[in-house]
């Protein structure tokens, strides 16, 4: 029988605010273990939460983002329960009125786009980390984690494979990366997902028994952890069996999701009720406004204008805006020179590849702008080929940074040379070297023409003009 599976995510952002949630204790990662902890953030009797203003202004950062509607009369709520790194014995988190109400996130799917559904976007704090592989009889709890500020991103179960969740992970990492709430390191915590399956008969709408996989630390795993999953519950439906609901861990190493860590709790078990020590939480319509205004282009129009009114291709548009720094430094290079593909493909090719060496972001960069530009310029005048200035010029940029391309183009002997005499001998050797290959081009094989332009240009050590060099191939070959 031919099953469907049937996705929603749970993903906790975490924000990069300098400080917690509720206090002022430090929110920065590492740091020796308890170490960015108080009294509040312990909840000691007596102690009283306050809001993090700049928690509430990436939440609206990241809903107008996603088009959600902004709860501009939203407060916290008290989810109850107990684990050992949760100090207060529950966690300040937003239930009946999250900051944030539908929206969406497109992704792109063999089939074409999709748009998954959000259902909500809510403020939480963070919990403690407990720590068991110090010791075999003991277990260790550092509370610099617990009261991080977070963002919990709740989908619509829109998501038909794991394929599709991989996507969506990739598009939101990129997307709370681009409007700057959170670094979006899922192996330092910043990004971390719950993964809701089931299965149905395909054809059937009613949704079958979920199971929930926690804290999937990378996007490649929660695509494992889904696929392992959706085929554990076919192959038990197969069996005669029945599908429990159950909150499982996800095994990375032996790639399986066989630990069960409890049957899953409903929302009364939570006991949530109002947070009583936090007013609630009002945006008002300037300030809104000012958060809207302040957003930077999303990828997706900055790829409309991209491909529209820049004239490049969608392949070009994407890598351009894979992350907002390489936006950013492609629409520098584009204020100067019109010519967008040259810097497009100066960004796709040997850029990408110099950072990729380094191991550095776009933003890292350390060659200016305007020394890029010149770059561009020089391949532009004619005055060394695109081949060899990525090859030879490049590399030169970050080591002589007070030469200009031009400059070090002349140093390397690299202008290329448009003088007649200077070609003549060349291409004559050339063709004298090649008399068979002559033979075949005048006998109609004018794709040989490339080769002979491949020669020459090895024989002048990259100088000759392309340009003249092919007309005169041409004369010369008849």
């Amino acid at each position: 029988m031919p099953y469907e599976i049937v996705i929603g995510l749970e993903i906790h952002v975490q924000l990069n605010t300098l400080s917690k949630a509720f206090c002022a204790d430090d929110a920065s990662y590492g740091g020796e273990p308890n170490t960015h902890i108080s009294v509040v953030s312990l909840g000691h009797p007596g102690t009283l939460p306050l809001p993090n203003k700049k928690q509430i202004e990436y939440a609206t950062r990241l809903g107008l983002a996603m088009g959600c509607t902004i709860n501009q009369s939203n407060f916290f709520d008290r989810k109850n329960y107990f684990y050992a790194d949760l100090p207060k014995g529950y966690q300040i988190t937003q239930d009946k009125q999250p900051i944030c109400i539908g929206g969406g996130v497109t992704i792109k799917t063999d089939e074409g786009e999709k748009m998954i559904r959000l259902t909500r976007i809510h403020m939480e704090e963070d919990a403690g980390k407990s720590i068991h592989d110090l010791s075999p009889s003991q277990s260790f709890l550092d509370f610099n984690r617990a009261g991080v500020p977070l963002l919990e991103i709740v989908t619509e179960p829109d998501l038909r494979s794991a394929d599709e969740a991989y996507a969506l992970l990739t598009e939101i990492r990129r997307l709370i990366q681009w409007v700057g709430v959170s670094d979006g390191n899922m192996e330092e915590g910043s990004m971390r997902c719950d993964c809701n399956i089931s299965i149905r008969p395909l054809g059937q709408k009613e949704y079958g028994t979920r199971c929930e996989i926690k804290n999937v630390n990378s996007i490649r795993n929660a695509k494992r952890a889904i696929e392992y999953e959706a085929n554990r519950q076919i192959n038990l439906l197969e069996s005669g069996g029945e599908v429990v609901q159950q909150t499982r861990s996800y095994d990375a190493v032996n790639n399986h999701t066989n630990i069960i860590l409890r049957d899953k709790e409903d929302a009364h078990d939570y006991r949530y009720f109002p947070e009583p020590d936090i007013p609630p939480i009002v945006i008002g319509d300037e300030e809104l406004e000012a958060i809207r205004a302040n957003l930077p282009k999303l990828p997706k129009d900055l790829f409309a204008r991209f491909t529209t009114d820049m004239g490049l291709s969608d392949y070009d548009a994407d890598i351009l805006t894979s992350d907002k720094a390489t936006a950013d430094l492609f629409l520098a290079l584009s204020q100067k020179n019109k010519n967008y593909k040259a810097a497009a493909n100066l960004i796709i090719n040997p850029i990408r590849s110099y950072l990729n060496e380094k191991g550095w972001e776009s933003n890292q960069l350390d060659i200016s702008v305007e020394k890029l530009q010149s770059f561009i310029e020089l391949i532009e005048s004619n005055k060394v080929s695109a081949a060899i200035a990525y090859q030879r010029i490049f590399p030169e940029l970050p080591l002589q940074k007070d030469k200009t391309p031009l400059q070090i183009a002349e140093g390397l002997g690299l202008i290329q040379n448009a003088d007649e005499d200077f070609l003549v001998t060349i291409v004559e050797a050339v063709i004298a070297k090649y008399p068979d290959k002559v033979a075949i081009y005048r006998k109609g094989k004018k794709g040989l023409l490339g080769f002979f332009m491949g020669e020459v240009m090895k024989a002048s050590k990259g100088k000759a003009e392309p340009k003249a060099t092919n007309q005169l191939l041409r004369e010369k070959l008849g």
